[in-house]
Parts: structure tokens; sequence; C-alpha cells
């Protein structure tokens, strides 16, 4: 590979299907991707892929572990996948001189009060809100709340924790449900919400030199009303009207002035009725996991393809979605317990406009559903002329499927 060949630095947790996507695209443009995965730093390569070894909790170790692998050798550009990730590639882009999201605003996009904070001081709307500390009485806490109000973990991102509460005897019980879950963490504090009314919506974005990119608006057609608020149905282009979709817009360009992103991607999740559009929170990283593949952009890139152009400085702003309708259903966990096997997936996988049917759960593996939960069953992509047809062919195939999940180990029994 010559010298002029873009190498690009990906931050990561894990090594899983995005991260492949990304390994792939950039085999084809020609780039060298090294990943920066968060793993034992004892072990050689225990993976094999050659990974930068960090640990989110020790920024200073890791960022200058980067800088000397960086000093060998530069890198062009950096991109995260994640929360966590994406806080740490904000300090290592700092510290090498490379054009990323600000450390600050990378802070801020994952810490839910310090984002209500900045949202606030730009003037966008924003419900009444106020940290309580995990160590107090939810029963004296309460009493600041106005119901109904949402519950929520600072630092948990895709819905975990999250929970609506009508009355101080249904806070009481949320505080302590997301208490127990936070045990292991390092949070002091919950945060408490006004609960919003209205639909969701979530914008996917890129950021360049401060200037956003709204690549994709989808609708959430289920709707988020609680007690949890677990994402089932993506669907773009929205269907909202032309005046809810240019409150949307702006309000996502607002919000990630508000927190300092500067440079690139984004997901944001927001709420609009007739007061206008809330934004919820701005993540400083693409959407997550499976759902990119819902994605496909000019000539049929896809999102992570874009997402490496865009860190290696090319002009990426003619990309448009080259799908007249695309979404993806994230196939929800109804109870808790042991997952077995699934029927139907041939006959959901049939269904015109079915892209593919993915069920990620394994057999023997133990499923819980939110807000404890932090997975889905699998995955279903659809395309088609409409979001409608979308919509309506996402839930066609679902009604497909058959899980049969245990809800108790079975019982041994002795052979004769």
């Amino acid at each position: 590979m010559s010298q002029s060949n873009p190498r690009l630095l990906l931050f990561a947790a894990t090594t899983g299907y995005q991260i492949r996507v990304f390994a792939d695209a950039a085999r084809r443009l020609g780039m060298e991707l090294v990943l920066a995965t968060d793993r034992c730093h004892v072990l050689e390569d225990p993976w094999g892929d050659h990974a930068i070894p960090v640990r989110f909790e020790d920024a200073a170790a890791s960022v200058e572990r980067v800088a000397g692998e960086a000093a060998a050798r530069p890198f062009t550009g950096i991109v995260a996948v994640g929360d966590a990730p994406a806080v740490l590639a904000a300090q290592a882009a700092r510290r090498l001189g490379i054009s990323f999201h600000r450390p600050a605003a990378a802070r801020a996009a994952h810490d839910k009060f310090l984002a209500r904070q900045l949202f606030q001081a730009a003037g966008l709307p924003v419900p009444g809100y106020f940290r309580a500390p995990l160590a107090g009485d939810p029963r004296e806490i309460a009493r600041r709340a106005a119901f109904p109000c949402v519950l929520k973990p600072l630092s948990l991102s895709a819905s975990r924790g999250v929970i609506r509460a009508n009355n101080p005897e249904e806070f009481a019980a949320a505080f302590h449900r997301i208490r127990k879950m936070l045990e292991q963490s390092h949070d002091e504090y919950l945060q408490v919400e006004d609960f919003i009314e209205g639909r969701e919506f979530a914008v996917e974005g890129l950021v360049t030199h401060g200037q956003l990119k709204i690549l994709a608006v989808f609708d959430k057609p289920d709707p988020l009303d609680g007690p949890f608020f677990e994402e089932t149905i993506y669907v773009t282009p929205s269907r909202a009207g032309e005046t809810a979709l240019a409150a949307i817009r702006d309000a996502a360009a607002r919000a990630v002035r508000a927190l300092g992103l500067e440079h690139g991607p984004i997901h944001a999740e927001l709420r609009y009725n007739q007061r206008g559009a809330w934004m919820l929170e701005v993540a400083a990283r693409p959407i997550g996991g499976l759902c990119a593949k819902m994605l496909r952009f000019t000539g049929g890139m896809p999102l992570e393809e874009l997402i490496l152009r865009h860190a290696a400085g090319e002009d990426v702003s003619a990309a448009e979605l080259a799908d007249p309708a695309s979404g993806v259903m994230m196939i929800p966990i109804p109870k808790a317990g042991v997952y077995q096997e699934v029927a139907g997936t041939e006959r959901a996988a049939g269904i015109p406009g079915v892209e593919e049917v993915l069920v990620t759960a394994k057999a023997g593996q133990y499923l819980q559903p939110l807000p404890e939960g932090a997975s889905y069953l699998g995955f279903i992509f659809a395309r088609g002329d409409t979001p409608l047809e979308v919509e309506q062919t996402l839930r066609r195939a679902h009604a497909e499927l058959r899980f049969t999940i245990a809800t108790a180990l079975p019982t041994w029994q002795p052979t004769a």
C-alpha cells in the first residue's frame, strides 16, 4: 500500500458486525483501517486483528498508546462506533491534530444532564428536568417531580433503564429498579424529566467543520409512551409534514451547535408535538449496530463507507439516499427467558420487499427485555416504493415469526 492511501483509526468496544462492515468498506476503498478496542493489553493480539488495545476508563494512557502508534505511521482520520469509544476518539483526535468532535462535545453528548443544560442555554425546547442522587430517598425525590415523568440513567443508551412514572408509587418503584441496574456502574445520579407527548423521530447526519448534513430522518411509527421505551421500527424517509420536518431539521442543527460537535457522524433522537421539536439526545456516533444496513446512498454506498470517506477528508456533500424507502425492525424480546428456537424465518424472508431476516439470538442465550435488557432477538430489513409499504412489510414479516423462549430451565428427568 502506498503512503498516499488513507490510514484510518476506528475506536470500538467490540469487533462485531458493524466493525466488519467498516473493514470491508475500507478494503474496497483501498484504505487501511486500524482498530482501537477495549481489550486486555497484556495478551499479544488475542483476536488476531492487530488492534491497538485501549481502556475507556483510562483515557490518558490510551491516548498515549495511540499517539505512540501514530508516531511511527500517522493516521489520516478517526472514526468511532459507540458512545464511550466516541469520547476516547475525541481525545485521541485532539492529541493527534485530526478533525473529529471536540472532547468536551463528545462528553456532553454522552451525559444526559449536561446535554440538557446546553440545549436549554441554546434556547431549545427542554422539558423540566433535574438530577437525583441514587443514594437518596425516592419518596422525597418524587415530591420534586411533575407527573407523568421519565426517570433515566445518565450514562446508558438505547432506552436502557428509561422508565415512565405516573405517580409517586410508580416513581419509587422505577427509582429502585434503576438503582439496582446501576449497582456496578460509577453513576451517582439519575435524571428525572417531564414526559413529552408526541411522535418520536430519529436523525442521522454528518457534521463537517461544524455544519450538519442530514442524511436521513426516520419515523418511529410505534407509540413510545411507556412505561418502557423499546424502539422497534425505523422507516425513512419520514412521513411527517413539511412543517414538522423543518422543525426537526432545525432542532437537530441547533442541538449539534449547542453541544459543540464539529466533525463526524451524529445520531439524534427527538419528539415532535404541537409545541414543536424537542431534542432528546444527540450521540457523537452513527446509528448503532445492524440498523445501518437499511441505509444505502448514491451508487449503493453503505453508511459505513460514507463515514470512512468523510473521515479521510473526501467531500461527501452530494451523497443522497438511494432507495425510495427503507426500514428496519429491531425484533423485541417479549419476555425474559432462555432462547430456544424460531420458526417462520423462510416465510418472513419470502414476503415481497423483505431484504433480510436476521435472528441474532443464540440457542441457550438468556434474554432480558427492557428496561434492563440491551439486545434484540434480531432484525428485519425491508425496502419499497413508499415508507408505508416498508412499514407494512416489516409488520407482515414479524407476524410470521414464532419464537420459543423458556421462562424456566427444563427439569432434568432420569432415564429409565
